[in-house]
């Protein structure tokens, strides 16, 4: 379900619901939800499936009962774009906020959010730039190094091909963790990736089968 990290002597939780877990905060990152995604394609005619965002809010209704959290820091691109803000989208996340009142929530403002707007008033997430520095860490959406800090960010949706005998290969959502900036999956469903590889100065943890593991 998880596997253990100590990055920046952090004790982190790689989660195969493509989050990162911070014990010592109680703090669930979470990258590139794209609310509201299937949606705005839909508001542009595009034949897309129903049901992502009810199927990412559930995913993080898991998360915030399995752990014991007190903030849920966005790594940006919230919502996916200005056709995110239709009624079904807005009145689902106004829903889950509901259930979790007491949690502060931070979003960190990414690409899509600067074309989608900030979400409303009544969801109470504070939105701010970046970086937001916490403990050794950079929390960001784009993955630009920082002088002082680890990055972790989201932007890039990394996924990583395993690849098996013949012409065997299977693409899987990684976390990329670095020397100086880590990379989330893609928290959001139906957000595609960008594949990427492993080399001396990275590691490689890939998800699937609800588990996360490290390619050797």
């Amino acid at each position: 379900m998880h596997y253990p990290l100590t990055l920046e002597g952090e004790a982190l939780l790689l989660l195969a619901d493509k989050a990162v877990y911070w014990p010592a905060r109680k703090c669930l990152l979470i990258a590139d939800a794209h609310f509201g995604k299937a949606s705005a394609y839909r508001s542009l005619g595009q034949p897309v499936p129903q049901g992502t965002t009810t199927e990412n809010l559930s995913k993080l209704d898991r998360l915030l009962a399995a752990f014991e959290c007190e903030e849920v820091v966005f790594l940006g691109d919230f919502l996916h774009g200005p056709g995110s803000h239709a009624s079904g989208t807005l009145n689902a996340l106004r829903a889950w906020r509901e259930r979790h009142p007491d949690v502060a929530m931070t979003l960190i403002r990414g690409n899509h959010d600067k074309r989608a707007g900030d979400p409303p008033a009544d969801l109470r997430i504070e939105v701010v730039g970046e970086p937001l520095l916490m403990g050794p860490f950079a929390l960001q959406h784009e993955p630009d190094p920082h002088a002082s800090h680890h990055v972790l960010a989201g932007h890039v949706h990394p996924v990583y091909r395993l690849r098996g005998k013949g012409r065997q290969s299977l693409r899987l959502a990684c976390f990329q963790i670095g020397a100086r900036v880590s990379l989330l999956p893609a928290f959001g469903a139906f957000t595609g990736g960008y594949q990427v590889e492993q080399r001396d100065d990275r590691q490689i943890y890939v998800i699937g089968d609800q588990e996360v593991w490290s390619v050797r």
